[in-house]
């Protein structure tokens, strides 16, 4: 169904507005929604239980009274294309599938039930040179996987990276990709961001 547009060209009619091409059922008739697990800028996660097979997995909620415009529409639909497109990368959180309502678009995704990297740095106070070397090794592996498959972050940060499990040695996955590009190296969006990156870099360090 097509979004109408209003007097202004950015705005859409959310009643009119779907993000998938396609229609799905309805995510309750597919899962149980539980507990809440976090709470983001545009979304709500949920754990939720399968309910043909008791599969547990996390399922980000994002509100449609969120999306104002057209290209917010856009960017959900382009965050759920890029997690598929990463979805083989065992340092990213594999997306299970997606589901759409009048009221809002959900993705169920892998459950991790370690947490953020940002809530352990704070549990743990520090890290050792080999811990904290294990931990940017992985980033950077992730990162580089994200590029050389044409996919930029760009909202990097330890609350957007999960562990697996409590365990000490669990595997750290990349998530939140709703700031996410898809990008040729050399275009001129490339080069733009490389700039401000280079710009602001001391800064974020």
């Amino acid at each position: 169904m097509a979004a109408k547009s209003s007097s202004s060209s950015t705005n859409v009619t959310v009643k009119a507005a779907w993000v998938l091409p396609h229609r799905t059922k309805n995510l309750r008739e597919v899962y149980e929604v539980g507990r809440k697990l976090g709470q983001g800028q545009f979304g709500t996660t949920f754990f939720c239980r399968r309910r043909a097979s008791g599969g547990k997995f996390a399922c980000k909620s994002i509100p449609k009274r969120k999306l104002l415009c057209k290209e917010d529409y856009e960017d959900v639909w382009r965050e759920i294309q890029i997690m598929h497109h990463l979805s083989e990368h065992p340092h990213v959180v594999r997306i299970e599938g997606a589901y759409e309502d009048s009221s809002a678009v959900h993705l169920v995704m892998e459950l991790c039930e370690g947490g953020e990297l940002f809530d352990r740095i704070v549990q743990k106070g520090h890290y050792s040179e080999r811990q904290a070397a294990r931990l940017i090794k992985t980033i950077v592996e992730v990162v580089e996987a994200c590029h050389s498959l044409g996919v930029m972050h760009r909202d990097l940060k330890p609350e957007n990276f999960l562990f697996d499990t409590v365990d000490e040695d669990a595997k750290l996955k990349a998530t939140d990709f709703g700031l996410s590009v898809f990008y040729k190296p050399g275009g001129l969006w490339f080069e733009l961001c490389v700039c401000l990156l280079l710009q602001s870099f001391a800064e974020v360090m």
